[in-house]
């Protein structure tokens, strides 16, 4: 049957928002699968600064809720976990949680000059990239070859370009309709 998934950051364990909503998913058995992207940093905070317990997952308990935590670093891990998680929910036990713990290479923003992690940390996570991860798995498993590989990574390059170029060559929408249809001041035909 259908179920809602809800992605958010470690950063959103520590808000109230997030235990109501485990709470009452679990309390009304809501097909809910909570993924909580956790990167190590809420807006540059490190996890250990803003959590008593780091791990994510173990919160899940607390409500009755079967969890678990993922090498959010391999596609492959995550994928299993989240089929595990799908058909917990499907077969009718209700709300699942699944960490993926991961690493947020870029800056949250512009102005963030990622003064809270050293070069060597960064090093260290790129050396667990998912992308040459993957692609090393796939050729090692002969699922695809270093030349198909290289035109999947033409393709996306291509399509990638394709959009940009739609959205460089659009047109900015008048501001007079810039809150249409907000508050519903007109019911659309």
């Amino acid at each position: 049957g259908p179920l809602a998934a809800c992605f958010f950051g470690e950063g959103a364990a520590g808000e109230g928002e997030f235990h109501e909503s485990m709470n009452l998913a679990e309390l009304w058995d809501l097909p809910v699968l909570f993924v909580c992207e956790n990167n190590l940093y809420a807006m540059g905070v490190p996890l250990e600064l803003a959590e008593a317990d780091t791990d994510i997952a173990r919160k899940a308990a607390a409500y009755r809720m079967p969890g678990e935590a993922v090498d959010g670093m391999n596609p492959v891990a995550v994928e299993a976990a989240a089929r595990r998680a799908v058909d917990s929910i499907r077969s009718g036990t209700g709300p699942y949680f699944l960490e993926c713990r991961t690493y947020r290479f870029r800056p949250h923003s512009m102005f963030d000059a990622q003064l809270y992690r050293t070069r060597e940390e960064i090093e260290l996570w790129k050396a667990r990239d998912p992308i040459p991860r993957t692609r090393k798995w796939l050729e090692e498993n002969r699922m695809a070859s270093a030349e198909e590989l290289r035109a999947i990574e033409a393709g996306v390059d291509a399509e990638i370009e394709e959009a940009v170029a739609f959205a460089e060559k659009g047109t900015w929408e008048n501001v007079e309709d810039l809150e249409r249809f907000v508050l519903m001041d007109e019911v659309p035909q």
